[in-house]
């Protein structure tokens, strides 16, 4: 599968960031981090939303990573962009709090839709199957945590494995293992019968990863 159409359906990986903006958040420019929250928000409150499965739960972690990031803004590096570190404080964050409180809500049909994008069928054709949709969703809050963070950061973040390995804090063939594992299972849940009432050849794919 392409970065290209991962990256249309998801949400943009921002890798870059305003020059000078991690060293005006550290000489205590409070602007300065305004500016970094509101650059860096998005993604990291849609991970947040399509781990936790619910909006409160998601703002609170979006807050907690941020009050981390000013907390430890002098080890921040100016010249990376700092997105793949608050993607991982946010990940981990989420699953401490699951840990102590498994609560999960709406599911996130948007996230689904680009995963199961790899069984042959446009999105859209995918959104109207909702029994497969359901089956999915129950299957993805199953997976183990580390297997869940890599569909996550794959499917719905469109980042390379290099960059969700990083994330992730493994090396790539770790994080192509998870992904592949994950699909694996996510396929087994949805019966022959099922699938082929998608167009296409539909199946998960898990021989399309790089």
């Amino acid at each position: 599968m392409g970065t290209e159409r991962r990256i249309a359906h998801g949400v943009p990986v921002a890798t870059t960031q305003p020059a000078s903006l991690v060293e005006r958040m550290q000489s205590g420019d409070l602007d300065a981090f305004e500016e970094f929250f509101v650059t860096y928000q998005r993604p990291v409150y849609v991970t947040a939303l399509a781990i936790m499965r619910d909006p409160f739960q998601a703002e609170e972690i979006l807050q907690d990573c941020f009050v981390k990031a000013y907390r430890v803004r002098q080890r921040l590096r100016p010249d990376v962009s700092p997105l793949p570190w608050l993607q991982r404080v946010a990940t981990n964050l989420c699953y401490s709090r699951l840990a102590r409180r498994r609560a999960r809500t709406e599911p996130l049909t948007a996230f689904i839709s680009n995963l199961v994008a790899d069984l042959g069928a446009r999105p859209e054709q995918v959104v109207e199957s909702r029994e497969i949709i359901e089956v999915l969703q129950r299957g993805i809050d199953a997976l183990p945590p580390k297997q869940q963070t890599a569909i996550i950061l794959y499917y719905l973040h469109g980042y390379s494995l290099a960059e969700a390995a990083e994330i992730a804090a493994c090396n790539v063939g770790t994080m192509k293992s998870r992904i592949h594992y994950a699909l694996k299972g996510l396929r087994s849940l949805v019966p022959a019968e099922r699938r082929a009432m998608l167009p296409g050849s539909a199946r998960l794919a898990t021989d399309d990863l790089p």
